[in-house]
């Protein structure tokens, strides 16, 4: 019996109308108003733009916010909790300044077990960019005070992880925005 071929599918081709150069300096500018002008609730604009980046990495389509945001936001809690942690950890000697023991048995702790259980998902390895990024980003964000003074002492790491959130909400939105001022056209 003979092997019959599939006929070839067509895809459409798209062209942007605005070139990328351009439609990335305008969501650059749309932007700077939350990062300069509202003070200490200024946007953490670089968090923002490594989940823009994140979002252009997984194809720049919306599908690719499935990945992005249950991963970052899964591993941005854990992070914050895992940095909540650290005064319970207040008991371990310091070697150098104190609590630098507890800091790091905190997250030797919580990374160790945030990386195990990305094998309970396969989304979680699917979506390893954001998975690292949301736990380098609430590290950055809470070890930088780049968060608003709303919640001070023990509940301080998870603002600090919920603020990482919503400026990874508000990158995503420069990626769809981005692509959306690109004006795809089709071609074919």
């Amino acid at each position: 019996m003979a092997a019959t071929q599939a006929p070839e599918i067509q895809q459409a081709e798209y062209k942007n109308t605005l070139p990328l150069w351009l439609a990335v300096a305008i969501t650059v500018l749309v932007s700077l108003p939350f990062t300069l002008w509202l003070g200490e609730y200024n946007f953490a604009s670089w968090v923002s733009f490594i989940v823009w980046a994140e979002y252009f990495a997984l194809g720049a389509k919306p599908a690719g916010l499935k990945l992005i945001l249950p991963n970052f936001a899964y591993s941005a809690i854990l992070t914050g909790l895992t940095l909540a942690a650290i005064p319970l950890l207040g008991f371990l000697p310091s070697l150098v300044v104190p609590g630098d023991l507890a800091v790091a048995v905190a997250l030797f702790v919580g990374v160790a077990f945030m990386v195990y259980s990305m094998n309970w998902w396969k989304g979680f390895q699917d979506g390893s960019l954001p998975f690292f990024n949301g736990i380098s980003m609430v590290l950055a964000v809470y070890f930088t005070g780049a968060y608003p003074p709303i919640v001070t002492g023990g509940a301080a790491p998870l603002w600090a992880a919920v603020w990482a959130i919503l400026m990874g909400l508000f990158g995503a939105a420069l990626g769809v925005f981005n692509v959306w001022i690109l004006f795809p056209r089709k071609v074919n």
